[in-house]
């Protein structure tokens, strides 16, 4: 497989302080890689450096003709505005000089409905309007998308659908997936690998090798057992 994202010795220092040192990583073409950690470990911090958003040092290299979509944890967008999600997927795709068959591929992909898609953004439900978000990623085609904890505060089956589109996209797209999760079972049903990042030093490689119990308790400073439970649970 070849490699779309390499990462080295990459460090990011914000407002005199360390978020992110020394970090090293690699993602081949159609893997899915699960970045996890403690609320304030930088997570999303790594997410936005990768897009080149921020001030870093060492190196960022994506194989040449990969084209990134990126699905934010929150979205600054006024859900109180006059907007339809139609509304939201048009300005993206004039911004890209897109067609109507580039918005309708997109809202295919994510089983948006006409119905869906002409309601008011502030009615969607938190599934609905995550749905959107995702639906707008993908204009432009990537084969890369980032995704910053895309099921934060939806209910546990609205999230499995989120979790089951995002499979299908890889699946059958062949697209390649960086996300941010809090849900270590999501981890090791769907990730290839993991980087682990927060306390101590950063472990990378796939879950089963990665995700002991050990380095769960040193990454969230919490005992093994519960973490041996979901080991168990996967069959891992």
């Amino acid at each position: 497989m070849k490699t779309i994202l390499s990462v080295k010795d990459l460090t990011v220092n914000l407002d005199g302080r360390s978020i992110l040192s020394g970090l090293s990583f690699e993602l081949h073409e159609g893997e899915m890689l699960a970045v996890i950690g403690p609320n304030g470990a930088g997570k999303t911090v790594l997410l936005r450096t990768l897009l080149h958003m921020l001030p870093y040092q060492g190196e960022i290299t994506w194989m040449e003709g990969a084209r990134i979509g990126y699905v934010p944890q929150r979205v600054a967008a006024d859900r109180q505005l006059p907007l339809s999600a139609k509304d939201l997927l048009n300005a993206k795709a004039r911004f890209l000089k897109l067609s109507q068959a580039d918005i309708e591929r997109a809202a295919s992909l994510t089983n948006l409905t006409p119905e869906l898609l002409n309601t008011n953004i502030g009615i969607l439900s938190g599934g609905q309007f995550q749905k959107v978000l995702i639906a707008v990623s993908l204009l432009g085609q990537p084969n890369v998308i980032l995704f910053d904890e895309p099921t934060a505060s939806l209910d546990e089956l609205t999230e499995e659908r989120v979790y089951e589109l995002l499979h299908r996209l890889k699946e059958e797209s062949g697209i390649t997936v960086v996300l941010v999760s809090h849900d270590l079972s999501v981890v090791y049903r769907n990730a290839a690998m993991v980087l682990c990042i927060g306390n101590g030093r950063p472990c990378f490689g796939p879950p089963k090798e990665v995700l002991t119990p050990q380095a769960l308790e040193a990454l969230y400073s919490a005992p093994p057992k519960y973490y041996q439970h979901l080991r168990e649970h996967h069959g891992l």
